[in-house]
């Protein structure tokens, strides 16, 4: 594993939502780095920035028209070398957002694709030329037809504006489908491992990869998508060995055997990543706190995956609607109490750290639909536009969040008990103690089935016991199978560890105890203990 990982705490940044450095309305690349004092107070250390190449922006930079330059709102290649210097001048790493799926529909390669001669584009998308008409195919959203001079129709990822690249088939059932091991699907491969190696040389430390596992298409158990990974990483051993991949993949046994470093929990597929903050999330205090599905499939994805990468847990991310609008703050600083002790590497949505909410009825913007409530601007002070930007309030791109109490950085740096300042020293609790590296060991000491939930990390070094209620009532948990005695570390609204290994807990409190007990013990696996 490379080894700043160990002790990342990630933050993703929305580019155009952050900080506007020029008054036009939108952020862009001088904002970010004028606001890196911020993120290095905060205590993160890593920054995922969603796309920032030229774009058509039908997809808010999920369809780049250009892979070798950045759109100019966000500034020019020049500024983005700055900027990354400045990240690591703050030592800090930063992720570019890589979308190798499909590009936008007016890129010049698919113009190319589509004229009806051979042209060094012609099958580096995916044409479909007569054959069987089937309606679907994995991987593929679906077919246009009637936009170009060659004959067939064109596949297209997610949106009609995506049209698809071509990784080929898993499984070659029609004569226009090429094999994902031919060589026009190959080229498609070195030419995404060209432009990244464009940006490595840049200066960025690596990728989160859009859509990872996808690429391939017909591949039902991701085999060939693993394998076309697998060259990936291969070509970046040899040439950038300490280059970060992140996936959203949302099967971390299959991405970290692609090649991957980690891969994300998402919001759909089998986690039961929502339980946690968003659907009946067992954070609220109202909730059901059932965690008993997320657990049962977080320990198994754990076990298989152990020593191989990580499984990162975000606290929210531009797809999603935001923490807040399922939690109040007092219940926000539990989840991030979760989510900064648990192994894998943190990432936190911007935004999250001070409570923003979810904007309502807003009309969609660039293909956000429902999510564009969850991509409004940085809300960083009370003066204009909440220290935003500069431009006229008609001209952000996309309005702030209008409430009188709208949550800032400014007067939250100014409340020790706020979340930001909560936030905070729960990142810099992580960075003390070696047992909550991402790479530490972990295990659940409940099934999840109630409260308290109950978990412990543990390295050559230190041994804890960590324990979160998020209810409105105590909670008594028998602790006995960590430790007799242990020693408090951490207490948020106060907790006691009885005689008789009886751990008890306040309403919405948590706290993270030491096992004091010899070198031995400390190294021991302990059995699952049910929570009462």
């Amino acid at each position: 594993m490379t080894e700043w990982l160990k002790t990342a705490v990630f933050y993703e940044i929305y580019p155009q939502s952050f900080c506007d450095s020029n008054a036009d309305g939108i952020g862009d690349f001088r904002g970010i780095e004028q606001k890196l004092p911020y993120l290095e107070k905060l205590g993160v250390n890593a920054i995922w920035m969603n796309p920032c190449f030229d774009s058509s922006f039908f997809d808010a930079g999920y369809d780049v028209r250009d892979y070798y330059s950045v759109a100019p709102r966000y500034g020019n290649n020049e500024d983005l070398r700055h900027l990354l210097r400045a990240v690591h001048d703050h030592g800090m790493h930063l992720l570019l957002d890589l979308v190798p799926g499909h590009t936008a529909i007016d890129h010049p390669w698919f113009a190319e694709s589509c004229l009806d001669e051979p042209t060094p584009s012609s099958n580096r998308y995916i044409w479909r030329v007569g054959g069987p008409r089937r309606q679907g195919y994995q991987g593929i959203a679906g077919f246009l037809s009637g936009i170009s001079e060659r004959p067939g129709m064109a596949a297209f990822n997610c949106f009609s504006t995506q049209p698809a690249l071509n990784y080929g088939f898993a499984k070659v059932t029609e004569p226009w489908q090429f094999s994902w091991d031919s060589p026009e699907a190959e080229q498609t491969r070195l030419l995404m491992q060209d432009i990244m190696s464009f940006w490595l040389d840049l200066g960025c430390d690596g990728f989160r990869v859009d859509m990872a596992g996808s690429l391939v298409k017909e591949d039902e158990n991701r085999t060939c998508t693993i394998q076309l990974w697998q060259k990936v990483r291969a070509f970046l051993n040899e040439n950038y060995p300490d280059a970060v991949l992140v996936s959203e993949w949302g099967n971390p046994l299959q991405a970290l055997e692609a090649g991957f470093h980690m891969d994300f929990l998402l919001h759909h597929g089998p986690t039961h990543y929502m339980d946690l903050f968003r659907e009946n999330p067992y954070f609220s205090s109202s909730g059901s706190h059932d965690l008993s599905a997320f657990i049962s499939y977080y320990r198994e994805a754990y076990e298989q995956t152990k020593g191989k990468g990580l499984i990162c847990i975000p606290s929210g991310n531009h797809d999603m609607i935001r923490l807040r609008e399922t939690l109040t703050m007092e219940e926000s600083k539990l989840a991030f109490a979760f989510l900064l002790t648990m192994p894998g590497c943190p990432f936190l949505y911007y935004g999250d750290e001070i409570g923003m909410r979810y904007v309502h009825g807003l009309k969609s913007k660039e293909g956000g639909y429902e999510r564009t409530g969850s991509r409004t601007p940085m809300q960083w002070g009370r003066g204009y536009n909440a220290l935003f930007s500069s431009a006229a309030p008609q001209k952000l791109y996309l309005p702030l969040d209008a409430s009188d109490d709208r949550p800032t950085v400014e007067e939250q740096w100014q409340n020790n008990n706020s979340l930001l300042c909560h936030v905070q020293s729960l990142i810099a609790f992580r960075k003390a103690h070696s047992a909550l590296r991402s790479d530490a060991f972990f295990a659940f000491l409940s099934d999840g089935e109630g409260v308290p939930l109950l978990y412990r990390r543990w390295d050559e070094n230190e041994d804890l016991l960590i324990a979160l209620n998020p209810s409105d009532h105590e909670a008594v948990a028998d602790c006995s199978v960590f430790c007799a005695a242990p020693s408090l570390l951490l207490s948020y609204r106060g907790a006691a560890f009885t005689d008789g290994g009886k751990c008890i807990l306040p309403p919405g409190s948590y706290a993270v105890f030491a096992n004091n007990s010899s070198q031995g013990e400390k190294n021991e696996h302990p059995e699952s203990s049910s929570a009462k």
